[in-house]
């Protein structure tokens, strides 16, 4: 539980966009979950805002609508235009974490031009570095979000960190690895506990719950460690906040009309996803 002193923050899921026809046997490395293997099971595109009185960090950019159209997923809204319907100017943000940088995470960098960004830099020397000789591992990033790091780093508004690190009362980044050399979750206090804001280290709560890994990985035993970390790091079950899972949507109330944000500061709705999804071992 968090303590008296620690702040307390708001924390919002933004959904700019989705993947209809993903299947369930493209979501888990070992087997299909939760039915037939070809049964659909999209996954939704989110990024994430923390902000109380004083403070507001952006975790993650998503990606632009022009890259999401190139591949072939459904988009709702823009990053720019999730942010406006929480009033939040890009240009005003000071502080970005990003999780890690594939194509879905890291694009739209240029849209906080006075923010500090927030990466591992074991993620930084991975995707700069001699792997992505392979195509098949370079074609989860994209060359321009790249770069546009590495143009950050050289402005001086790139803070490398080396494994976990308290960022602010309240806000931790904690290196997991698993899914990317350099991929780290989020854990925030909010008024209902600590959340963890687990990005793609677990893709969905079936992947988490199931211990049943997502097939994009990089280190398959870190990944199943980076479970446990989020459990032990989040108050409970109902605390993981998954990447890319279309049940949040149905989990956590909406921020006012908006139906594609989603308050998970305030506790999950009554029969909702975030407690449907049974841990099997």
């Amino acid at each position: 539980m968090t303590d008296m002193a620690t702040p307390l923050y708001e924390v919002y899921a933004l959904r700019i966009g989705s993947n209809a026809q993903r299947t369930a046997r493209e979501n888990f490395f070992f087997d299909a979950c939760c039915g037939p293997p070809d049964a659909s099971m999209p996954l939704d595109y989110f990024f994430w805002v923390i902000r109380d009185g004083t403070r507001t960090v952006v975790i993650d950019t998503a990606f632009p609508v022009s890259t999401g159209v190139r591949r072939e997923r459904q988009m709702v809204r823009s990053t720019a235009d999730a942010l406006a319907g929480l009033n939040i100017d890009p240009a005003k943000v000071t502080d970005v974490i990003v999780t890690h940088l594939h194509w879905d995470h890291a694009g739209n960098l240029d849209l906080f031009p006075n923010a500090r960004v927030h990466l591992q830099g074991a993620e930084l020397r991975f995707c700069t570095g001699a792997d992505m000789q392979h195509k098949q591992l370079r074609k989860i990033y994209e060359r321009d979000d790249v770069m546009q790091a590495v143009a950050i780093l050289y402005d001086g508004r790139l803070v490398v960190h080396e494994g976990t690190t308290t960022f602010a009362p309240g806000i931790e980044m904690c290196l997991v690895g698993g899914h990317t050399p350099g991929s780290q979750v989020v854990r925030v206090a909010t008024r209902r506990g600590n959340l963890v804001l687990a990005a793609d280290a677990a893709h969905l709560w079936a992947n988490v719950r199931g211990r049943r890994p997502f097939p994009i990985l990089h280190d398959l035993a870190k990944m199943l460690d980076a479970f446990e970390t989020i459990d032990a790091l989040a108050d409970s079950p109902d605390h993981v906040i998954p990447g890319h899972d279309p049940l949040v949507a149905t989990a956590f109330p909406r921020f006012g009309n908006d139906p594609n944000t989603f308050c998970l500061h305030e506790d999950p709705l009554p029969g909702s996803g975030a407690r449907s999804v049974r841990r099997d071992n």
